[in-house]
């Protein structure tokens, strides 16, 4: 049976439209810790039966860090996320476990990755690069390919664009789906870049993948199908 603890909120931020971060103290643990790209699980008071109450949400934060940071969307008509944006404010305790999951990258890096996210599914990936920053990891090269609907929606921006102009071995794209005229990006989705950049060249690359059901499925059909890519270089985590 898991050991459920408790978290307690010291901070919402509002990223987006839609979108907060949750910064979480964890008293029942001081010396809680995870390998980057891992998730926790909330029991929440929303329902009765166990699918009903557990949501999962990747941990946004470094692993040294010692306020764990999630990164939340609000779903519509979502119990869990009507229950988190309506109801829990600073001080609220929350009922947690974990971490669990095996979406993390090795320690040591000996070929390049990519990583391809939707959304919320960008969360991991901030994780790792925070690791990877800190430890001064980036021994290859590391190229995130982010989507969302429009410019509002881009989350974390200014610590890529930082870290892009800090680290040689790091770059990013965005593409916007719903992008405004005035944006000068990358329009559409995310298979569009990573299919005209590594199609040929893909045999080395790790691809990390991490969003929206529907993308992560249509992105192994073109990375195995289309590229040629081997099921062992494709590492994914679902959403939704």
């Amino acid at each position: 049976m898991p050991r459920w603890k408790s978290a307690i909120v010291q901070d919402i931020q509002v990223v987006s439209p839609t979108t907060s971060l949750f910064r979480l103290a964890l008293p029942d643990e001081p010396d809680f810790t995870f390998k980057a790209g891992q998730f926790i699980t909330f029991d929440l008071p929303i329902g009765e039966k166990r699918l009903d109450r557990w949501r999962s949400y990747s941990i946004a934060s470094a692993p040294s860090a010692k306020v764990l940071e999630l990164c939340i969307v609000r779903v519509e008509n979502g119990r869990a996320s009507e229950y988190l944006f309506e109801e829990v404010e600073v001080g609220t305790t929350l009922t947690y476990k974990g971490p669990d999951g095996a979406f993390y990258m090795p320690q040591q890096l000996t070929v390049p990755s990519v990583f391809i996210c939707t959304g919320t599914g960008v969360a991991p990936f901030i994780s790792m690069l925070k690791d990877l920053d800190e430890r001064k990891g980036f021994s290859q090269p590391i190229h995130l390919i982010f989507g969302t609907r429009t410019e509002a929606g881009i989350l974390y921006r200014s610590y890529l664009e930082d870290l892009a102009q800090r680290e040689p071995n790091f770059q990013y794209d965005i593409c916007l789906s719903r992008a405004a005229d005035s944006w000068t990006g990358h329009r559409g989705y995310v298979h569009e870049v990573y299919t005209s950049m590594y199609t040929g060249q893909a045999s080395d690359i790790h691809f990390y993948l991490c969003g929206w059901s529907n993308m992560v499925d249509e992105a192994i059909k073109r990375l195995t199908e289309d590229m040629q890519v081997s099921e062992r270089n494709i590492i994914q985590e679902l959403y939704g």
